[in-house]
């Protein structure tokens, strides 16, 4: 068994060769510089957040069980170490390859609104609250979906007996764990937010004061609920009395909710057709709406694709001008167009056309960023108009990548929306999510309606970008990141500097991000990204040096696996 801290994978199929051969070495990896190898395995591997739980991920696989079931102790295990960033409180969305068929399945775990939601539940008066005001308490919870994900991916596709792929994740919740530094230091940050639910300080914030890196963390309420999943899965959560905890924490809040058992009985999994851009020859796959990931992520590659990106190399600050420009355009039509296809329609299939995306790459082709970028008009099968939206998401998100010795492969971003979600803790000892504050606040601009506002039964829109990369028919990479919103640049970054300069996957994560949405141009603070910035403003770009803490986790298949973890976080990949 290999573990590394900060891994991804060897270049695999021959595009990667080919960029190797137009970029000079020390282009290629002066942005980068020292990074770990990459993790490598002859059979399967796991990439996920948090060591405990790639290991249970690494046992199931081990074991002969696929890539579904090492999801599931994946999940199981996260929501226990990693509650600030998914669990069963919150939804997902998985991307499925089966090497039995050929196929490839996106399944969508999206929290919905409650039936009694209103386009207007984010305001007061008249107007919009503020982030926070609308995300602590009981008004931003939808309806989870991660624990019917994980049982439909299990009915679908697992091997292993389903109530044994908890036992890590109740042992560690029944025996305690060591608090991880990043999950102190966040409780810390966030310690007033966290004291405004009595249980949820009690947790968090045990006799007054924020939890310690090495304190042992124990959890025996949601020991009960594993337990009772194991038993009698997903119902066990969806009815009965884990639902009622999560109804009555939920409605006595101090800004109360309007969820009901009704919405918990009445939610499911859909299916959805996955999304494809061909790029580089290779075709990149993701889930569709409500998800924004794959379409925003496939616009950028497909505006990228007339340009010569492996020629200019990462350190040309060029080459992030059409990076961060086709990101703009991108997160243009985003804004205007995406959202629940079940609600609004969509041109989803305009939004990647090949012609269409042809037509708006034109607009890179001067020398100087952008001035103005605004939506395009992709082809609709039917029309209508919608008002442009800037919905705020803000990350806090995970992301696991898994390949099995069956030579399936998954793709899931896990999400609980903001760190530690509404911040109310269930008696079944998980977090709620606030992910309806994924909708907009605004339900019309200028008397045009928004496409993402709130409506009941919708599910807000996502930057979840989980990927399979295709080639010949078959997995070659398989990427994804948290992140909020800036997750799409992330996705697209690793993507681009695997595919167009031959960075092996663990160079393509570690690689310092540069990620554009609306303009000004976020560089990661204290890389050697900042040195880019002189010569982005010189193009025109307004220039931000932040942190910007990704969480990529990513499996390259070619002559066997070589994955692994983004180093800004405390992810593990595992293979043998």
């Amino acid at each position: 068994m290999r573990i590394a801290l900060a891994l991804l994978l060897l270049v695999s199929p021959a595009y990667a060769q080919q960029a190797t051969d137009s970029v000079a070495p020390e282009a290629a990896t002066s942005l980068v510089g020292e990074v770990s190898a990459p993790v490598t395995s002859d059979n399967w591997m796991v990439a996920a957040a948090n060591p405990l739980a790639a290991e249970a991920g690494a046992r199931v696989l081990r074991e002969g069980g696929t890539a579904a079931d090492a999801m599931v102790a994946v999940q199981a295990v996260l929501g226990l170490v990693e509650p600030q960033s998914s669990g069963l409180g919150g939804g997902a969305f998985l991307v499925w390859y089966d090497a039995a068929t050929g196929a490839l399945t996106t399944l969508d775990g999206r929290e919905t609104a409650p039936m009694a939601a209103t386009p207007t539940l984010f305001q007061k008066d008249g107007e919009p609250l503020g982030f926070f005001d609308a995300v602590v308490g009981g008004l931003s919870v939808g309806t989870p979906g991660t624990p019917m994900l994980m049982e439909e991916a299990h009915r679908r596709w697992g091997r292993t007996n389903w109530g044994s792929l908890f036992d890590e994740a109740i042992g560690h919740a029944e025996d305690g764990f060591a608090v991880s530094l990043r999950l102190a230091m966040l409780v810390t940050e966030d310690a007033e937010r966290l004291a405004t639910s009595e249980a949820t300080a009690a947790y968090f914030l045990p006799n007054g004061a924020p939890l310690q890196k090495g304190e042992t963390l124990r959890n025996p309420a949601y020991a009960a609920t594993l337990r009772a999943l194991a038993a009698d899965g997903a119902d066990a959560f969806y009815s009965g009395e884990v639902a009622e905890g999560i109804v009555a924490t939920i409605r006595s809040a101090a800004q109360p909710g309007v969820m009901t058992l009704d919405d918990l009985a009445a939610y499911d999994i859909k299916e959805r057709p996955a999304v494809c851009v061909e790029y580089r020859g290779a075709d990149v796959c993701g889930m569709g709406p409500p998800s924004s990931g794959a379409l925003t992520v496939g616009q950028i590659l497909g505006l990228l694709e007339p340009y010569d990106l492996a020629t200019l190399g990462p350190d040309s600050a060029e080459a992030w001008r059409l990076i961060g420009d086709a990101s703009r355009l991108a997160f243009a039509d985003r804004g205007r167009y995406m959202a629940d296809s079940d609600f609004v329609p969509m041109p989803t299939k305009g939004l990647v056309d090949p012609a269409y995306l042809a037509e708006r790459a034109q607009l890179l082709s001067g020398d100087m960023a952008l001035t103005e970028v605004s939506a395009g008009s992709p082809p609709w099968d039917h029309a209508m108009l919608w008002a442009d939206d800037r919905s705020l998401e803000l990350p806090s998100t995970s992301h696991i990548s898994i390949v099995d010795q069956y030579g399936n492969a998954l793709s899931m971003t896990t999400t609980i929306e903001n760190g530690f979600g509404s911040r109310l803790l269930a008696p079944g000892g998980f977090l709620l999510n606030n992910e309806l504050t994924d909708f907009s606040f605004e339900t019309h601009s200028d008397g045009v309606p928004i496409a993402n506002r709130v409506e009941p039964g919708k599910r807000p829109r996502s930057s979840m970008a989980p990927t399979i990369v295709m080639q010949d028919g078959k997995p070659v990479l398989v990427v994804g990141s948290p992140g909020g919103s800036r997750i799409i640049g992330y996705v697209a970054k690793t993507i681009i500097a695997h595919m167009d300069w031959g960075m092996d996957v663990q160079a393509a994560v570690s690689l310092p991000h540069l990620v554009n949405r609306f303009g000004t141009y976020d560089v990661e603070a204290g890389t050697t990204a900042e040195g880019l910035s002189e010569e982005l403003t010189a193009l025109g770009f307004e220039v931000s040096a932040r942190d910007l803490n990704s969480g990529l986790h990513a499996i390259a298949i070619g002559e066997g696996l070589t994955g692994g973890a983004d180093p800004r976080r405390e992810g593990v990949a595992i293979g043998e």
